[in-house]
């Protein structure tokens, strides 16, 4: 079975979810301080487990359909933050079987990262007048919690597909 075509439905698949269904599930109270990334955990997972320019893309490419779709203001936004966040991330965490403690220091990191360099996309284009310490207690950490938890349920099915898609990505390559 070729699972780089089910990888990339999945990723569509929890682009619609979190776009239509997960508003609905958030409470009220909760809806601005959580801003839920359900993609971006799974290209985290993909940058340690796969390969870390293969999250590059996919980062560019799923956080480029969040700049059209869901925030509109500035173009290219989210594509930045997301891709770079995933290569950073891939550069110091590329270990093939990363227990889920390591994974899941990763998910927070690769949290944080991308929230921190859209405040700081925002902060120089003048679309935000919170202090980084406000942003941060108000809604970094909430979503960085929301993806902890969103981790590890994914953490096993999602790392057992990783490692038969590099099994499967050494045998095209040996062949």
């Amino acid at each position: 079975m070729r699972r780089r075509p089910f990888l990339i439905l999945l990723l569509f698949l929890l682009f619609i979810l979190q776009g239509t269904i997960l508003p609905w599930l958030i409470p009220n109270v909760w809806e601005m301080r959580i801003i839920p990334n359900l993609v971006f955990i799974v290209i985290l997972f993909i940058t340690v487990y796969h390969h870390r320019h293969t999250a590059l893309l996919l980062g560019l490419s799923f956080g480029m359909l969040h700049d059209v779709i869901f925030y509109g203001r500035i173009i290219g936004a989210h594509s930045f933050a997301m891709g770079l966040s995933a290569y950073l991330i891939g550069l110091i965490f590329q270990i093939p079987r990363a227990p889920l403690p390591l994974m899941m220091t990763v998910v927070l990191l690769g949290s944080l990262l991308g929230d921190s360099m859209l405040f700081a996309i925002y902060s120089v284009f003048n679309l935000n007048n919170e202090p980084y310490s406000w942003a941060l207690l108000n809604h970094m950490l909430p979503t960085m919690l929301f993806h902890f938890a969103f981790a590890l349920l994914l953490y096993i099915p999602l790392r057992r597909q990783l490692e038969l898609l590099k099994k499967e990505t050494r045998k095209e390559e040996n062949i």
